[in-house]
């Protein structure tokens, strides 16, 4: 009876201190989780009407960061499509892996130097083949008779551009203009250095200064996908056409680009932004070596494992269009055009079921890639608050969607900037709140 009594005082000693152990994880867990939240409210700035959120629950960014983030409800989830993050293409680049998997030994690509006989001389062979034969397929632009110089993305081949095209003795900077609206960037870009070459000068349509100036032409334009020719046409100006979105899933490709100084980046163009490669067409060879000068000096050349990866991208793009009546398999270029049209056939759907927003129409025109009649499939959908709104981008941040307004883009702030690239999770719960809105 001893030993029984015994026993059972060790049982209820052993359990007691299971259920101590049990209540003390549950407490370390929860505080985990809260810290946790903390550091996603902190880290993406959630705040609404000056406060944050305290109910935890509530709070989610679905942003292509928030991939891991902790479940909530899809309707109080925060929609985050500032950014023009184009994950919406994983899901091809996974089917198609295997063909563009690129394997690197630690011996390869120590060196700096790529091709000392090219004006680039850090471009690599495999990389200049690939834009040139891909442009050639899709007939986007004209290659032959220029210098490719690559960057570390196109915002740095246009810090270059302005760099190149600058009067280095002149007693003040050169203008540098683009139409309204425009890149968002280009102002921060222009003046980040305040290197005194340069100066940004606002909307060219309101440019009426008789000095030497640079405007920037971005057609498709980001961001409100239309078609774009200069503006100010006057005898001291130069161009630099950003190029960006001239590619068969965003635009109908209606002739080959043939311009003194043509941006591209691989970062819209097959959705590795990640990889942070574009590249210029440049047609005078002194232009392009100065470009190449900025890009020596402000990195000493571009990553030549990024180069490879893309110029195995482009190749294995070129393959699948060279090929496309011989396979079952879709191609990159019909795969995106689909997807882009679905998403702005709902996005115009869900905008239609209130009367609080709207959106740009474009004209259709026939694909000379695709053979294609299609009007405009922007990345961006520029989003109009109709009525009493007066802050488009406040207003939809008041329902937990995240958008860039106009302001950035030297336009009214009743517009905003809204991302069509994201993962399908985002784009669909976008589509399924704006109609849900009450004004």
């Amino acid at each position: 009876m001893g030993d029984f009594v015994f026993n059972l005082k060790h049982v209820l000693v052993v359990s007691l201190a299971m259920n101590m152990c049990l209540i003390w994880k549950i407490s370390y867990v929860e505080e985990i989780v809260a810290n946790k939240w903390s550091s996603w409210e902190q880290k993406l700035g959630l705040c609404f009407n000056g406060e944050k959120h305290k109910d935890h629950d509530t709070i989610l960014a679905t942003t292509s960061s928030a991939a891991a983030a902790p479940f909530v409800r899809e309707s109080a989830a925060v929609i985050n499509l500032d950014h023009g993050d184009p994950t919406m293409y994983e899901n091809f680049w996974k089917q198609n892996g295997k063909e563009t998997t690129v394997v690197t030994s630690s011996w390869q690509h120590i060196s700096y130097f790529s091709d000392i006989k090219n004006v680039c001389w850090f471009l690599e062979p495999g990389l200049m083949s690939a834009v040139t034969r891909l442009h050639k397929v899709v007939g986007n632009a004209v290659t032959e008779g220029r210098h490719i110089v690559v960057g570390t993305g196109s915002s740095q081949l246009y810090q270059a551009a302005l760099y190149a095209l600058s009067p280095h003795n002149a007693s003040e900077p050169i203008n540098v203009v683009s139409a309204a609206p425009f890149y968002s960037s280009y102002p921060l870009m222009t003046d980040y250095l305040k290197s005194g070459l340069h100066k940004w000068a606002g909307d060219a349509n309101e440019f009426n200064k008789q000095e030497p100036y640079i405007e920037l032409v971005t057609s498709p334009n980001n961001p409100d996908g239309s078609t774009r020719q200069d503006v100010v046409k006057r005898d001291k100006g130069i161009l630099i056409h950003d190029l960006a979105y001239y590619w068969p899933q965003y635009t109908p490709i209606l002739s080959p680009a043939d311009y003194d100084i043509m941006l591209f980046t691989i970062s819209k163009s097959t959705g590795h932004a990640g990889s942070r490669i574009g590249w210029a067409l440049v047609k005078d060879r002194e232009i392009a070596r100065k470009m190449t000068t900025f890009i020596e000096i402000n990195t000493i050349g571009v990553s030549k494992d990024s180069q490879i990866r893309a110029a195995k991208i482009l190749e294995a793009i070129s393959d699948s269009c060279d090929h496309a009546n011989e396979k079952d398999a879709e191609t990159f270029f019909d795969y995106s055009y689909k997807l882009m049209a679905e998403r702005w056939k709902e996005i115009r759907e869900a905008v239609s079921k209130t009367e609080l927003f709207s959106l740009p129409d474009f004209q259709q025109e026939t694909c000379s890639f695709s053979g294609r009649t299609f009007g405009q499939l922007p990345a961006f959908a520029w989003l109009k608050c109709e009525g009493e709104v007066e802050d488009c981008e406040g207003f939809l941040r008041k329902h937990k969607i995240l958008t860039r307004g106009g302001k950035h883009f030297g336009a009214s702030m009743k517009y905003v900037r809204v991302s069509m690239l994201s993962r399908e999770k985002e784009f669909r719960l976008l589509t399924q709140r704006l109609p849900a809105i009450v004004s």
